[in-house]
């Protein structure tokens, strides 16, 4: 008596896993179709169309520019926790080729790859925090674009760390403020 109620829901079970549920029919991105006129299996994107999280409408923050010229300023206060972000950025993506000092000997240019300028230098030094997180975002000479890899608010991250190493590395004693001088001197063995 069991078995004769078992028997229909077994072939209910198998009657409902047919092939075609696994081989639905789909098309690949840009193959032939005779579905619409133009041959194409896929529509194109409307004009205007926003990818989910990517309305970029701080042009500032995401291009570096404003009205197509570089910005001259972070565009938001440079903390201590931008600055460690930025750290931590700069040794992941930046300092196999910019050495970690950013003077530009890192480990793959040790290895033979071109140097990239340091960062050291006048020009670089001079140059606005815009043509940094451009640099990033774009790409320059051998550098490729990081901006499928880094995101905007951490590219800026990297250009207020980068600003942090170039400051450091010309730094004076009489730079530092006279209290934190007496604690450095403190330190002295």
């Amino acid at each position: 008596m069991k078995t004769a109620r078992l028997l229909p829901l077994c072939c209910l079970a198998l009657a409902a896993c047919r092939p075609d549920m696994f081989n639905q029919p789909r098309y690949k991105p840009y193959a032939e179709d005779t579905f619409f006129q133009d041959g194409a299996s896929a529509r194109p994107i409307p004009p205007h169309t926003v990818a989910r999280g990517r309305l970029d409408e701080d042009e500032q923050f995401h291009t570096g520019k404003e009205d197509g010229k570089l910005v001259e300023a972070f565009p938001f206060p440079i903390t201590r926790q931008i600055l460690a972000r930025g750290r931590e950025r700069f040794e992941i993506y930046c300092s196999v080729c910019h050495g970690s000092a950013g003077d530009g000997n890192g480990m793959i240019v040790q290895r033979g790859f071109p140097a990239p300028p340091s960062f050291h230098i006048d020009r670089l030094r001079r140059t606005p925090p815009g043509h940094l997180f451009d640099v990033m975002t774009r790409g320059y000479g051998v550098m490729y674009s990081y901006a499928a890899r880094v995101a905007p608010e951490d590219r800026w991250a990297i250009a207020a760390y980068i600003r942090a190493l170039q400051q450091s590395h010309n730094a004076r004693i009489g730079d530092v403020p006279p209290d934190e001088r007496a604690k450095l001197e403190a330190m002295k063995p």
